[in-house]
């Protein structure tokens, strides 16, 4: 397999950080961004620069600026971006009402903006060359709405709405735009609670105040339980990017917890899907 140009978003921590590693030990040339390289994350910044075929660099995936450098400074560099990893992503959790304007935007802006950032800019260089590969990490959240979740899963949802209708539109000019969808795993960032700024709504709630101290607690149990490995989101994301052009799937499930569900419904949506396409004069997408 040819040598490939990839950019990694959020690869400071959890599945980032192994897939960087991973897409690297197989010869590519792995852009890994990063923020605060200098500062909180200089001593991660070190260690995968320290690692062969790994370049990192300090991106604000919320700055058009920001952005717009370091996807230029690559295109100089290499003359191209072959693959697009959109990984970094923002949790919050707790009862939706205490979920402000603000807090909803800084959410959307990281899980859903953050990644279009990404793609307008890599995309003119995939097209001209008729290949490319974008793959966006959102999550089983993404599929289905739990309590609790309920914003973080919106803005899953989102991206998972930006990727479909992506998947299609630029698949018959050589560009391959996948879904990672992991479920519950043991890192950074499942483990940091970040709940609304309005907690003046919390006690509106009390009925069912208990409820999400439960859900944390049966998903800490089932991590106990399962013991998920977060490499095996990162083996899906190599395997993706080994997988001849046109070939890759739509979804990928990563979830050895709430897997079956998740894959149910894709399996669900996907067998109308393809009518709903060829209803609308679009069936010739499918091929």
């Amino acid at each position: 397999m040819s040598r490939k140009i990839v950019l990694i978003t959020g690869t400071n921590s959890g599945f980032g950080w192994l897939s960087a590693q991973s897409i690297a030990a197989l010869g590519h040339q792995v852009y890994a961004t990063m923020r605060d390289t200098t500062g909180r994350n200089a001593e991660k910044a070190q260690l995968l620069s320290a690692v062969e075929n790994i370049t990192v660099i300090d991106v604000n995936v919320g700055d058009d600026v920001s952005v717009k450098q370091a996807i230029d400074q690559i295109i100089d560099q290499e003359g191209s971006i072959d693959v697009l990893v959109n990984n970094a992503g923002y949790s919050m959790n707790g009862v939706a009402e205490s979920f402000t304007s603000n807090d909803v935007k800084g959410l959307f802006d990281i899980n859903v903006f953050a990644p279009w950032r990404l793609i307008r800019q890599v995309l003119p260089k995939m097209r001209k060359k008729g290949e490319g590969l974008i793959i966006n990490v959102t999550s089983g959240f993404g599929r289905v709405s739990f309590p609790f979740a309920t914003m973080y899963s919106a803005s899953k949802f989102a991206l998972e709405g930006l990727s479909e209708g992506l998947h299609y539109e630029l698949r018959p000019l050589g560009v391959d735009v996948a879904i990672v969808q992991p479920g519950a795993f043991p890192t950074e960032m499942s483990q940091k609670y970040h709940p609304g700024s309005d907690d003046s709504v919390t006690a509106g709630y009390s009925a069912i105040a208990e409820v999400p101290g439960k859900m944390m607690a049966a998903i800490g149990g089932l991590l106990q339980a399962h013991n998920p490995n977060p490499q095996d989101v990162a083996d899906a994301i190599v395997k993706l990017i080994n997988l001849e052009k046109g070939k890759r799937p739509l979804r990928t499930v990563v979830d050895p917890i709430t897997g079956e569900l998740i894959e149910a419904a894709n399996q669900a949506v996907a067998s109308e899907y393809g009518k709903g396409l060829t209803l609308f004069g679009m069936g010739e997408l499918l091929r």
